[in-house]
């Protein structure tokens, strides 16, 4: 064979190999990414909230985050009292902030919530930027905080906020995304709905308290990522003694096994966890419990289309 079709020859095998590697290497950035938590103090003055949740925003995408979430009400106190003053249309000045923010820094950006005004009704909403900055999706709150735990705890968000009536989700060039708010966790149905229709990631913004938080915070996201082999992630304000709602902290992400992979103190912080789909997608196949459900016998269905 002449020398020059050898070495052509070598070359295309060469090219062949490269792209095979380069193949393999975005096919494994697409299976695995950085999903970060911000848990940040939330104080009474709005500007500083929002420069702060720019500010760990821009810090966690320097770490390599595709994926932020803020937690629930960044932007303001927490509590029925606080509701109507710091109460926005959507978009409005903080959802420009984070728009900006999500933008700039190239991410999706799950924006924790904040008080929406709408057509005379407040809702605690999230709203969800991709990296162009656009807004993908708007979920308002749908089930209401309202517990009484004698002698400990008595809180009634459905005395100033309306319910949402959407299920919310959002695609990522790495998977489907489900989205609930705080109290929303505790409500097995709607996890499980998220992720029939294809969610491999649950994230939460929430904000339990000194009460619910020790007892059920951890334990309702192992659960909901056990019992659908999913990834959730919840991610709460910092911890303030003083406020008049005090949060629990320890933001934390969990894996389909169960096993708590990330997860914050009380103070602010931002925690970052590496989300592994082949990992998923291997669990799945080991313990087959999407295949093996008795539908003849049970069902969990969505009443929307979509």
């Amino acid at each position: 064979m002449p020398t020059c079709l050898v070495s052509l020859c070598i070359e295309l095998c060469e090219s062949l190999i490269l792209q095979r590697l380069i193949i393999k290497q975005l096919i494994f950035c697409i299976l695995e990414f950085r999903l970060a938590l911000a848990q940040l103090h939330v104080s009474k003055i709005k500007a500083d909230n929002l420069g702060r949740a720019q500010k760990i925003v821009k810090e966690a995408a320097g770490q390599g985050a595709k994926v932020v979430v803020l937690p629930e009400c960044f932007n303001s106190p927490y509590g029925p009292g606080f509701f109507a003053e710091y109460a926005e249309k959507i978009p409005g000045e903080s959802t420009q902030v984070l728009s900006e923010a999500a933008k700039e820094c190239g991410v999706y950006l799950v924006g924790g919530s904040i008080p929406e005004e709408d057509g005379g009704k407040l809702y605690n909403t999230c709203s969800i930027f991709g990296p162009d900055g656009k807004l993908l999706v708007k979920h308002r709150k749908i089930h209401l905080f309202d517990i009484d735990v004698p002698g400990k705890i008595r809180f009634q968000e459905s005395e100033t906020l309306s319910p949402g009536n959407c299920l919310s989700m959002f695609e990522t060039p790495f998977c489907k995304v489900g989205v609930g708010i705080c109290y929303d966790i505790r409500f097995a149905e709607l996890a499980q709905i998220y992720a029939k229709k294809g969610c491999q990631l649950l994230v939460y913004p929430g904000a339990f308290n000194m009460t619910t938080g020790p007892a059920h915070w951890e334990l309702l996201q192992r659960g909901r990522a056990v019992d659908n082999q999913v990834y959730v992630a919840a991610a709460s304000p910092a911890r303030d003694e003083s406020a008049s709602y005090v949060a629990w902290g320890h933001s934390s992400v969990v894996n389909p096994w169960g096993e708590v992979i990330a997860k914050a103190g009380s103070e602010e912080s931002v925690v970052y966890a590496d989300i592994d789909l082949q990992y998923l997608a291997d669990m799945r196949q080991q313990i087959p419990i999407t295949t093996q459900r008795r539908n003849d016998l049970y069902s969990v269905n969505s009443v929307q289309e979509g």
